[in-house]
């Protein structure tokens, strides 16, 4: 009876173990605007397609330092309540140790993502995480307010600075005292960085520390470049921007009470959400640079999952790991939340492209973004 059992569930393509692979699983996240609801979808879905699995979802704060910090504490501790963690990009050549190598487990489906994210996420030759949406800041403009006042859209700092204060004048003159040219995420933390690091690129400045392992901040062009960004504070950025993180710079663009922001992909669909205040009111472009023979910079970012290694159900973690990378969940995470996928092939999706046309766009962007010195620090 047991080896009819067999042969029938093989003939029907039923994977015998998953079942004798059921577990109850966990997932850490920590939250931007509305992630958590969007995994909890992911999670439900998963859970109709796999009833003998039970996932539960671990909420983390938004900061991405306080959850490495976190993260840190359970590995080292071998926690075995975290099954999956979902991990920034510069996170892989400190936790490899830590998680499970996913090499074979993935190797059917490697080929289908970018090679360059592949490559971030591999320590050793060991795949520590797989990609699940990848990112690259933009410059965040409101074109009703550009074109109500004559502006251009800046292609350098100083050209954002300026059309940043005319408009700011304007409308404070009109009535609202609230607006503010430019905001961005000044606290300090490892956004503050980020932004930073595109700051000195684009000025000319290097990297912070180069790929051979050289140290080249301290150069005339980086400290023009902090300089630059020191002198928006309090004149055409609000005093409390050098508490801003991710979403307190959204919230006050989100209001309307900024004429730019620099913030990742996942803004956009929140900004042209139906309740949204500035829904079909602003654009994007690159961020700028300091004169127009540098270049843009665009740090880049992105999350992955990777599975502990302290896992009791590793098999099952990594079922869990590939249905949340899957092509699927990539196009719903692309149309939904205006996440830059990892997989290749969405990028021509036309249903993609007509529900978050920033993504297209953004395809050359994030391939040829900054990525921050974490491997050679």
């Amino acid at each position: 009876m047991q080896i009819k059992a067999l042969v029938v569930g093989l003939l029907a393509g039923v994977s015998f173990g998953a079942s004798a692979m059921a577990a109850d699983l966990s997932i850490v996240l920590g939250d931007t605007g509305s992630g958590l609801a969007f995994l909890q979808s992911q999670v439900d879905r998963y859970m109709a397609a796999n009833p003998e699995d039970k996932v539960t979802i671990v909420p983390m704060p938004s900061s991405t330092t306080d959850q490495f910090g976190q993260y840190r504490l359970w590995l080292a501790a071998g926690n075995t309540d975290i099954d999956v963690y979902t991990t920034d990009v510069i996170w892989a050549p400190q936790l490899a140790d830590q998680f499970v190598d996913l090499t074979d487990a993935m190797k059917d489906i490697v080929a289908d993502y970018f090679p360059a994210i592949i490559e971030s996420q591999t320590a050793n030759g060991k795949l520590v995480a797989l990609p699940s949406f990848t990112d690259a800041p933009a410059l965040f403009y409101r074109k009703d307010l550009l074109e109500k006042y004559g502006q251009p859209v800046p292609k350098t700092w100083d050209e954002m600075a300026a059309v940043a204060k005319v408009v700011m004048d304007g409308e404070r003159a009109a009535g609202n005292p609230d607006m503010w040219g430019f905001v961005f995420q000044g606290n300090s933390y490892e956004g503050l960085t980020c932004d930073a690091l595109e700051w000195v690129k684009s000025s000319g400045g290097g990297q912070i520390i180069e790929a051979d392992g050289t140290i080249s901040i301290n150069n005339p062009k980086a400290a023009a470049a902090i300089e630059r960004a020191k002198g928006w504070v309090g004149t055409i950025s609000p005093p409390g921007v050098l508490t801003y993180q991710e979403e307190e710079a959204r919230g006050v663009w989100q209001l309307g009470n900024a004429v730019f922001m620099r913030n990742w992909p996942y803004a956009y669909g929140l900004g042209g959400a139906d309740d949204s205040p500035i829904k079909g009111k602003f654009d994007v472009t690159t961020l700028p640079s300091a004169t127009a023979d540098d270049k843009s910079a665009a740090t880049l970012g992105g999350w992955n999952l990777a599975v502990s290694k302290y896992s009791k159900s590793p098999e099952a973690a990594i079922r869990l790991v590939r249905f949340l990378s899957s092509a699927d969940e990539q196009k719903r995470r692309a149309i939904e939340q205006t996440n830059l996928p990892t997989r290749i092939a969405t990028y021509d999706d036309a249903e993609v492209a007509a529900a978050a046309p920033i993504i297209p766009r953004w395809k050359d962007v994030f391939q040829n973004a900054v990525p921050r010195p974490s491997a050679p620090a």
